[in-house]
Parts: structure tokens; sequence; C-alpha cells
């Protein structure tokens, strides 16, 4: 199978990969946009990437305070991967717990939007603006003050990043 830039399979080969090994091909999400959420807490989904996220998606607590959403599918082999880790050792368990548990089940609308539960727009500190930002097979939700201050530090560390990406030992 050649390369397509809207999927990506197998991308990477254990530590040290930018990706996990994936077992099957998923939609490769790319790209950021400032939306803005309605008075009932529906935020737009952007159009490019609604055809791969289908008509229900999960929202769940992300890493670093931002909500991810995720398509049916894809959510179904995340939570198959962290319920193998319910009974594991207390980080497996916490972080089994905080995904699973911090886990909403939502239709996309007629019009993109999606519907987020308050507990978790609170849990990413997000009042109106948020970024929606592609980040390869997921969908993030970010605080706009916050995401501005992730990608700031983030390029003004990239290049030590990526040398300890690269780095194997």
């Amino acid at each position: 199978m050649g390369y397509n830039p809207e999927m990506v399979s197998g991308v990477g080969s254990g530590s040290g990969g930018l990706f996990p090994p994936q077992t099957t091909t998923f939609a490769m999400f790319l790209g950021e946009y400032l939306h803005t959420f309605d008075q009932k807490n529906r935020i737009s989904i952007p159009s490019k990437f609604r055809k791969d996220l289908g008509r229900v998606v999960v929202v769940t607590r992300g890493l670093d305070h931002c909500l991810n959403v995720y398509s049916r599918k894809r959510w179904e082999q995340e939570a198959e991967a962290y319920a193998s880790d319910v009974n594991g050792n207390a980080a497996q368990r916490g972080l089994a717990r905080l995904f699973l548990a911090g886990s909403f089940e939502a239709e996309v609308d007629s019009s993109g939007r999606v519907l987020i539960p308050e507990n978790l727009k609170s849990f990413a500190s997000i009042k109106e603006m948020a970024v929606v930002a592609g980040v390869a097979d997921r969908v993030e939700i970010w605080e706009e003050s916050a995401w501005k201050k992730y990608t700031a530090a983030i390029e003004r560390d990239a290049d030590a990043f990526a040398e300890k990406v690269g780095d194997k030992n």
C-alpha cells in the first residue's frame, strides 16, 4: 500500500517513533481552527474533520488539559487498550479511569456542532473560545490561551525535543 496523506497505517515502530504502531488504518486529522462555543455548550467541528469523525464521536479528557475527540471506531480501539490497564499498576489504573470515566458520546448535529458537557469544558478551562486541532488520529479541543502558551513552549524547545525523540538510548 502506498502513502496516502489522508490515512496512516503502522507509522513508527515501537519506542522512539512519532506514532505508536497501529494495527489498523485511521483518519489523519491535521490543522488548527479557532471556534466559539455557543450558549448551549456546542462547538463547531471543522468541516474537513467531519467526514472521518462520523456522526457519533467520543469526547474525553486528554493530556495537557485539553479534550480529545475520537471517531466512534477509533475510540473503541483506544478504550480497549485502556480497559486492559484497569487492573494494572496505579499509573495504569489512573490513566484508564481518567480517559474511560471521563468519556462522553455525542452526536454531530446537522450544523456540524458537538455538545461538550460542562465537566469536560471545566477540565480544559474552556470558557468561550477554543482551538480545535487535528492531531493524527484524534481532534483536540484547547482553551485558546492554553493552546498559544503550549505551542509557544513547544516551538521554543522543538530542537531539543527532536534530539530526545531521535535518541534511541
